[in-house]
């Protein structure tokens, strides 16, 4: 009988310390658990990685605190009838140190393959396509990474790669290079045999052999997938690359979840249709694809849409409308207010007939492969960069105020309108 082929699924989520730029929703709640057309960013990764055929366990890594993460794992774990486990790095490891030091809890059952994904990236993953991929050619690569493109100017933002067209073999890796180097950019997703382990292990006893505290360097089980690993065995032909046209983003700051959502709402069409609300004479209004939590309360004449998910709890009165929005949980849109290109956070208020509005931070539709900006917060004179709104938990705005590309830290009372503002 021939063995049947089982996979795992590795997820980097990282850390507290990871989520900086995307305060102040990181204040209150782990980055992956942020919700993005209705359920957290984690869960599109476990739904895509529970879609592979003879999955075996879905690990997730990451250094947040086990109380944290371990509720939330233990639902998944439930609802897709998975083993799902969450494992908790003593500190930040690296993309490469968490593999590397749970190596014998991720080799356990002898899978055929390893699939590794960044936490902080959101995409219509390819993950059948990436394993068929790889399997054809894991008998001289231990490595397959996931490319796409992006344009020339924006691929110095990503891990760019030249690739041998002749053998889609990894020729030259660079991690935002200071020139240009390709416009294929590293996904962040990865199929692994278990030979990689062997590198990994390599690569450890290398930096424990040249340890030294005299020197304060305690960081020998930190690891890098990009540094230590595609950088010095690129044009080894042990790496291949598999280049996909699907859509993919990172997800570093709140502006792309914005545009994160937009994506997955167009996906819910083909893959959770259930999860779109249906027209109704009764209402809302809705224009366009949007997510409605079940247990929101949306006025018969409130207009939503295009692209905007509410949360549970929300209250949306006469007449509001919204577009191009998240709507966390418990928030309060009062009559006639208008959001859009916005976030409002958890439990927060804002007024009648008031505008909560950004400006839309997405790629550049008239540019072939272009992909989402991760702007600074400010630009080089010390302003703030036109961007989405954002409004922190426990915010309250009053009725008949403006707030235009401002952010708005939590627990803050506005008194007054407020243009290209933080207000803290």
């Amino acid at each position: 009988m021939v063995p049947r082929n089982v996979y795992k699924a590795i997820i980097l989520i990282g850390g507290p310390q990871k989520g900086t730029r995307f305060r102040p929703f990181s204040l209150d709640l782990p980055k992956p658990l942020f919700p993005v057309a209705g359920i957290p960013i984690l869960q599109h990764h476990v739904e895509a990685c529970s879609r592979i055929p003879n999955i075996k366990e879905i690990l997730v890594i990451g250094f947040y605190q086990h109380s944290q993460m371990s509720q939330f794992v233990s639902q998944l774990a439930d609802e897709f009838n998975i083993s799902i486990r969450y494992l908790q790095e003593f500190r930040s490891l690296g993309t490469a140190g968490g593999l590397y030091h749970f190596r014998d809890q991720i080799l356990a059952g002898s899978p055929s393959m390893v699939i590794v994904i960044n936490g902080d990236v959101c995409a219509d993953f390819p993950l059948d396509e990436l394993i068929e991929f790889h399997a054809s050619r894991s008998e001289e690569c231990f490595m397959t990474v996931t490319s796409t493109e992006s344009t020339r100017s924006q691929s110095q933002n990503f891990g760019c790669l030249v690739i041998d067209p002749a053998t889609s073999k990894l020729v030259h890796f660079v991690d935002k290079p200071s020139s240009f180097i390709s416009c294929h950019i590293s996904c962040g997703v990865y199929a692994c045999s278990s030979e990689i382990f062997d590198v990994l292990t390599d690569i450890f006893r290398r930096k424990a052999a040249s340890f030294s505290w005299s020197e304060g360097n305690s960081d020998q089980e930190s690891m890098s997938l990009e540094s230590d690993v595609l950088s010095p065995f690129a044009n080894s032909g042990r790496i291949a690359v598999f280049t996909t046209l699907r859509w993919w983003s990172q997800v570093k700051t709140p502006a792309a979840t914005i545009y994160a959502n937009r994506h997955y709402l167009t996906l819910y069409q083909k893959m959770h249709p259930e999860r779109l609300p249906a027209l109704s004479d009764k209402g809302p209004v809705l224009k366009g694809l949007c997510f409605i939590h079940p247990k929101a309360k949306v006025h018969a004449t409130a207009v939503i849409g295009p692209n905007v998910s509410i949360g549970p709890g929300v209250v949306i009165g006469a007449g509001a409308r919204i577009l191009e929005s998240i709507i966390l949980r418990d928030a309060v849109i009062q009559d006639h207010a208008h959001v859009r290109y916005s976030i409002v956070g958890w439990d927060s208020t804002i007024g009648e007939w008031s505008r909560v509005e950004g400006t839309p931070d997405d790629p550049n539709p008239n540019r072939p492969f272009a992909k989402m900006e991760n702007k600074s917060l400010f630009d080089t004179s010390g302003k703030l960069n036109p961007s989405i709104s954002i409004l922190g938990s426990n915010v309250q705005v009053p009725p008949q105020v403006i707030v235009l590309n401002s952010i708005v830290l939590p627990y803050k009372e506005l008194s007054g309108s407020v243009k290209n503002e933080i207000i803290l």
